[in-house]
């Protein structure tokens, strides 16, 4: 018998105490054990059949050796971390979907793992139900990585697409993701693109070994995206989309952002809408893979968790081997990494060229727009000196 503790009984908590009720069997086909929840820390009180099952000081979980797995869904750091560190060093394997924690701690986290032999592992983290985390560890040992693209917020990404397809402006669509409760009261996290960097932070800590702190990332969210440039680069097979990108760059360094991008209509960035979640990955062998599906929710986000379980339950010694210290002079300048951009001002298209020679002119009328041959943010903001901008976007 695998006895599991829970710590939150919010969104995610309770999703796990049905998958792993509600697949009984199949996890024992699985693993050749049982698995319980044995206890539950709350907070207050919840109206539920298995309400024997709450406890209210972590110390009842800490110190209760039949657990062996605890199951950390509060979210944010405090008292997450200290749980989650005393847990770890008590013995126990942690599972979680915190992305706020495995993009701070992570580093801390799996060494005491790897040192206790045991498991900190975080799949849901990153993309809920979507097995990205699993996909990179464990189906493409013959690869190197890259590069990697991801829709990896489902809330901006139905704002973004509430405005692509009904011409709504970010404040109507982000209005319209709070009452459908999308999005928080306060989505500073989803729409400012903080969510969306923590989660291309792990990816990239996994990919490229090393831990890389949001902080040292540079974040841009999508309150900034106007409804003009939507309707522009719809007309010609574009759309916008948050996304968290790494990729290896000369001198073993790394470039990596969050910011909105405009995708043209190939390939599953595109086309995954709504609350949908995709990562999009370039390898040397294997070529171009990509992954897709909900990256939030109650069931879909503990499929994952459950899944994690049975990962610990099965494992023989430490599955998440420890990424290498931070070491924030591998992060390249994205100001100076060539790429093209999307461009609108006001000036005519005849100034445009002049400036802008190689330059693809995808729309003229009251304002110019067009798509920039491969330049550093540097040399464009040079170039567009004297120009009246009226906005700009980084092209995948």
């Amino acid at each position: 018998m695998i006895k599991v503790a829970l710590l939150g009984h919010g969104v995610v908590g309770t999703g796990v105490v049905e998958v792993i009720k509600n697949k009984a069997e199949q996890l024992f086909e699985q693993t050749g054990e049982h698995i319980e929840v044995k206890s539950i820390l709350v907070r207050h009180d919840y109206d539920v059949d298995y309400k024997e099952k709450f406890v209210y000081s972590f110390d009842e979980i800490v110190n209760d050796e039949e657990i062996s797995i605890v199951v950390e869904a509060i979210g944010g750091t405090d008292p997450a971390y200290n749980y989650v560190k005393s847990s770890l060093l008590a013995g126990k394997s942690v599972v979680t979907s915190n992305k706020e924690l495995v993009a701070k701690h992570g580093f801390e986290l799996m060494n005491i793992a790897e040192e206790k032999n045991i498991n900190f592992i975080f799949e849901a983290a990153v993309g809920g139900a979507i097995p990205v985390i699993h996909g990179v560890r464990n189906c493409l040992k013959a690869n190197n990585v890259h590069s990697i693209a991801g829709i990896l917020n489902g809330t901006t990404n139905y704002i973004l697409t509430k405005m692509i397809d009904e011409k709504q402006s970010f404040d109507i669509a982000l209005k319209a993701a709070q009452e459908l409760g999308y999005a928080e009261a306060d989505p500073s996290a989803d729409v400012d693109g903080i969510d969306t960097c923590r989660k291309i932070c792990i990816l990239a800590d996994i990919i490229y070994g090393n831990h890389i702190l949001p902080e040292n990332v540079h974040t841009e969210g999508i309150r900034n995206v106007r409804i003009e440039d939507v309707d522009i680069l719809k007309m010609v097979g574009g759309a916008i989309k948050l996304l968290g990108v790494a990729k290896a760059v000369d001198d073993d360094k790394m470039f990596i952002m969050t910011a909105p991008h405009v995708v043209f209509n190939q390939g599953i960035l595109y086309a995954a809408n709504d609350v949908f979640n995709a990562a999009q990955l370039e390898t040397d062998n294997a070529g171009l893979m990509a992954f897709y599906g909900r990256g939030a929710g109650s069931l879909p986000t503990a499929s994952a968790v459950v899944n994690d379980i049975v990962e610990c339950v099965c494992a023989d010694g430490t599955l998440y081997p420890a990424w290498g210290q931070e070491k924030p002079e591998l992060v390249a300048d994205y100001k100076e990494v060539p790429m093209q951009f999307y461009v609108n001002v006001a000036e005519n298209a005849e100034k445009v060229e002049e400036i802008f020679p190689t330059a693809e002119i995808i729309y003229i009328k009251e304002t110019t727009a067009f798509i920039t041959e491969k330049i550093t943010e540097n040399q464009l903001t040079e170039k567009l000196t004297g120009f009246t901008v009226n906005s700009v976007l980084r092209v995948l």
